[in-house]
């Protein structure tokens, strides 16, 4: 089956919905799809920015806070907005690169995000993160280890390396090949441009 590349921050409030639902519509259009973690640190620093636009600019983050507890009810997800934004997502961002392959993969990035942006849980404490490996039957201490020896640490940093060469510029970004779909709301365009091809 073609694969959609989906390119996804811990810390992205809009990754959040996408992350949700990408791999159920994905699958119905016959797509799979390639869990991409990646750090948006690096990518808006080269823009100039030293923190989230949403933090930067409080107009638009009141907006977005909004928007997003809109989409969350249009797809029935829970929401609650964390108490600190955006969460440090180094470690899960690593364990999310240990586990891009594994049948427990996409479970682990999904509950994350819910224990981020429902839970109001500190995704970047190891505990919080074992929790999570070991609530989807897989052994936590052994894939902690795995996400800290520098096969794991590369994988995330020649992820967002190729994001940057791509164009990326923001999360969730999907993408075929060279095309670049931006946001939670492309989607949809993202798996029809896909299923054309």
């Amino acid at each position: 089956m073609p694969a959609l590349q989906f390119w996804f921050e811990f810390a992205s409030t809009y990754s959040y919905p996408a992350a949700m639902r990408v791999e159920a519509r994905a699958t119905a259009a016959g797509l799979t799809v390639d869990w991409r973690p990646l750090l948006l640190g690096p990518i808006f620093q080269a823009q100039g920015w030293t923190d989230s636009p949403f933090n930067i600019y409080p107009v638009k983050g009141r907006y977005m806070w909004r928007d997003l507890e809109r989409i969350c009810e249009k797809e029935g997800l829970g929401f609650a907005r964390p108490s600190r934004f955006p969460r440090p997502s180094l470690l899960a961002a690593r364990v999310a690169c240990v586990g891009a392959t594994a049948p427990w993969g996409p479970a682990f990035v999904r509950a994350v995000y819910h224990a981020n942006f429902f839970d109001d849980r500190e995704i970047a404490e190891p505990t919080v993160i074992a929790d999570i490996v070991q609530g989807l039957g897989v052994d936590a201490e052994a894939v902690l280890t795995a996400a800290q020896q520098p096969d794991a640490k590369a994988r995330l940093r020649a992820n967002t390396e190729e994001a940057i060469a791509l164009g990326v510029f923001g999360a969730p970004t999907f993408s075929i090949g060279n095309e670049l779909f931006w946001g939670n709301d492309r989607l949809d365009d993202a798996i029809a441009w896909a299923t054309r091809r």
